[in-house]
């Protein structure tokens, strides 16, 4: 069951390292739609119909960033997943996957509140003066974030003492 579990997780990734970037790019085409789901999403209290194209796509430009931080991470996930549908779960990959993953998922929780913070001062820069906006977000949602990643390099520590056992197993029989 694992096998099966861990090849669904690995296509899941996959989709979503195929999925994510064609969408940024039909957003950079249709910048109106982009903007329409922007507005639909921003929890910040701005004059959205002051905002110019050359925002919108500066704010795209900063989200691609934002979300490129993320599709790395899957990127090293999708690998140790794929590694344990083959079977394969203690080695030194699957550590190295396990922790480069970390580091990214680690990256990106820190990277959401400098996102949120550029797109507000982005996004209301044609303001008036005393409109405009530099607004910090961060909570209990960063903060899990920040735990899973440091308890996913503690995993990934463990993963290299399982492969040094296995190995020591295997050289018994």
């Amino acid at each position: 069951m694992t096998k099966y579990f861990s090849l669904l997780i690995a296509w899941g990734c996959l989709a979503i390292l195929i999925i994510v970037p064609l969408a940024a790019l039909f957003f950079v085409f249709n910048i109106d739609v982009f903007a329409d789901l922007a507005s639909q999403n921003l929890e910040i209290p701005i004059q959205l119909e002051t905002v110019t194209p050359l925002q919108w796509y500066s704010f795209w430009l900063l989200s691609v960033c934002y979300l490129a931080i993320g599709l790395s991470g899957f990127y090293f996930l999708r690998l140790a997943f794929t590694n344990f549908a083959k079977g394969e779960f203690f080695n030194l990959n699957n550590s190295r996957n396990f922790r480069l993953f970390s580091i990214f998922l680690f990256l990106q929780a820190l990277a959401k509140p400098l996102h949120h913070s550029v797109s507000t001062v982005l996004l209301t820069w044609n303001h008036d003066p005393g409109e405009r906006l530099f607004s910090i977000s961060l909570g209990n949602g960063e903060i899990e974030v920040l735990a899973l990643a440091m308890l996913l390099w503690v995993m990934s520590d463990l993963l290299v003492k399982a492969s040094k056992l296995e190995t020591e197993n295997k050289q018994f029989i």
